[in-house]
């Protein structure tokens, strides 16, 4: 559970800032988009294969 404690002088428009920051950087954001829909397993499996094909081309540099 992400929590923004607010600072002094800080407006609620910063925290708001400061709390998609984090929600960002946690990749929160990108998993409520990927779970958003179902995703069949044979889906699943292509996309951890094709994400593992572009990490080992990119280490082949």
């Amino acid at each position: 559970m992400l929590k923004v404690k607010s600072r002094t002088g800080e407006s609620v428009q910063q925290m708001m800032r400061r709390f998609k920051k984090l929600c960002e950087k946690e990749g929160l954001i990108r998993d409520m988009k990927r779970n958003a829909y179902y995703e069949k397993p044979s889906e699943k499996n292509r996309r951890r294969i094709r994400k593992a094909q572009r990490v080992a081309s990119f280490n082949n540099f």
